[in-house]
């Protein structure tokens, strides 16, 4: 869809609305563009049409009206999103998912100008569904991506700063739940988010090594964290059974901002590539994640990449016999045996290294 915009705005638009509805990862990471639009465009209106679960996370941040969509609604919650919005006309839409629901959704937001990702960086054929489009980025990080967005309606700034309020109840939360386990504990989050062909979950067994070996060597417990599904639960048994030092299993049993809360008080956080990952970045808690299907240079944790398992070139390698600069930026491994690749000795060897830079036991 071509027409000719008014980009990049000479001074701040009265109003932006951002879609990005999933998923809690990437939710997460949009936070310091609404930060930086908020500092630099203080009078301008932000709307964010945001999934339902990804709302629980950062609904309560100041200053943006949330509206929320139920990713499962079909039809009926497109025609629910149209008479929601039918008051507004904002300036422009940053459609930050290169999804065709999104592109779809995007369609009955009123907005004068619909702007989305480069053709590079789009998918599902986004650029038909938009009048204008970010600039080409060489393998840029997620958070470029999203940065690249203000640069193209016309702020350059950047604020690195997430804020992600935190309610009382939920360190109230833990503070009851892990009242006796002592000051340090680390946050194990075994499992990522269900997607075909996307094999991310470490062997249980594994994990049992790593917390027995936190465990024997520094006297730190382990709490295991993740949603109520039944493969979640199953790893959180199977985790337990391995270990000689079970871990805490609160698996099914926090909120989302419970678990944040949670996260806060941390000596790290363990896990594939997942919100938890994300939400440790957020909080400057170190972000141990083990990444092999995807690269972490593109979705890992933006601000402490130094702290990532990285065997996604391993992986590339074994399965493509290249090397990650010759393949296409953000080619996904599929391969159900790949995760092998993480070793318990390299995880063990990252917790080693935050605890002496963190100077835990001083």
């Amino acid at each position: 869809m071509n027409m000719k915009t008014n980009l990049p705005f000479k001074s701040a638009p009265q109003s932006i609305c951002i879609l990005r509805l999933s998923a809690l990862g990437d939710v997460c990471n949009l936070v310091p563009i609404v930060r930086t639009i908020q500092k630099y465009w203080p009078g301008t209106r932000i709307t964010w049409v945001i999934g339902r679960v990804e709302h629980q996370l950062v609904g309560d941040i100041k200053g943006v009206e949330f509206v929320e969509y139920d990713k499962k609604s079909g039809l009926g919650g497109i025609v629910r999103l149209r008479r929601t919005l039918a008051g507004h006309r904002f300036s422009v839409l940053l459609q930050m998912q290169a999804a065709l629901r999104a592109s779809l959704i995007a369609m009955v937001i009123p907005t004068q100008v619909r702007l989305g990702f480069h053709r590079r960086m789009a998918k599902d054929f986004q650029w038909l569904f938009t009048h204008a489009t970010t600039r080409a980025l060489a393998r840029p990080h997620n958070i470029d991506g999203y940065f690249s967005f203000l640069e193209a309606i016309g702020l350059n700034q950047r604020d690195l700063v997430w804020n992600i309020p935190i309610p009382e109840d939920a360190r109230v939360f833990v503070d009851r739940r892990i009242g006796d386990i002592g000051k340090n504990y680390i946050v194990v989050s075994p499992c990522a988010s269900s997607r075909f062909r996307n094999w991310r979950n470490w062997p249980a067994r594994k994990y049992a090594q790593v917390i027995d070996y936190v465990s024997r060597r520094y006297g730190i417990q382990s709490i295991l964290t993740g949603g109520p599904t039944d493969i979640e639960m199953e790893i959180g048994r199977r985790i337990r059974h391995h270990s000689t030092h079970p871990p805490v299993n609160l698996i099914g049993q926090t909120s989302i901002k419970q678990l944040l809360a949670l996260i806060e008080r941390s000596v790290a956080v363990i896990s594939p590539d997942s919100g938890p990952i994300h939400m440790a970045n957020a909080l400057d808690v170190p972000p141990i994640g083990l990444y092999v299907s995807g690269n972490p240079l593109r979705g890992g944790p933006y601000l402490f990449q130094k702290w990532v398992v990285n065997a996604y070139p391993e992986a590339v390698l074994k399965k493509f016999g290249k090397s990650v600069d010759e393949i296409r930026w953000g080619k996904r491994v599929r391969d159900p045996e790949a995760i092998e690749l993480v070793t318990v000795e390299a995880v063990k060897k990252k917790l080693d290294d935050v605890i002496a830079e963190r100077n835990i036991f001083k």
